[in-house]
């Protein structure tokens, strides 16, 4: 990653979601079907992905940062108090990889499907860190699936976000 990009990201106040992004996500420059069998290019890029797309890593690089600052967007729309770095850092890779949710449609950090707020967002906003940063581990399925890999993703968000900054 360049530099500018790592700048923009610190900027942000989410640098510590990028590495997190790159260990969990990896990077494939030909689009694949993730498991959930969603399009997906370079790291966990969903957007407009045709099977057999490619990308060069300056590409990738690029889609990452605007996903990583889309999902803290979508993140901040919901949040009502204040977060160190390093649980800005947490929820937004949470948000990059599942996003907010939306009524109707699917479970996500700021609503769920049912239409009412998640307990996470519930409980962030409360002003209880702790207990939703506890949240993360139990978003570990996909399609009603425990996955091993999101597992081991909502761990290691966790634990960056109830580290100080």
């Amino acid at each position: 990653m360049s530099t500018d990009i790592k700048q923009k990201l610190i900027v942000a106040g989410i640098a510590a979601a990028l590495p997190l992004i790159v260990l969990f996500e990896g990077t494939r420059q030909t689009a694949y079907l993730d498991p959930v069998s969603i399009p997906t290019i370079c790291r966990g890029h969903t957007g407009g992905v045709k099977l057999g797309q490619t990308a060069t890593i300056e590409q990738c690089d690029d889609m990452t940062v605007q996903d990583l600052l889309k999902a803290k967007v979508s993140m901040e729309s919901c949040l009502k108090v204040p977060l160190n770095d390093n649980q800005r850092a947490a929820f937004t890779s949470f948000v990059f990889n599942v996003g907010p949710g939306r009524k109707g449609v699917k479970d996500g950090f700021c609503v769920l499907e049912n239409g009412k707020p998640s307990t996470m967002i519930t409980l962030l906003n409360k002003g209880d860190y702790t207990g939703a940063c506890n949240q993360l581990p139990y978003w570990n399925t996909a399609n009603h699936i425990v996955l091993r890999g999101l597992t081991k993703r909502r761990a290691a968000e966790r634990e960056l976000c109830l580290k100080p900054a």
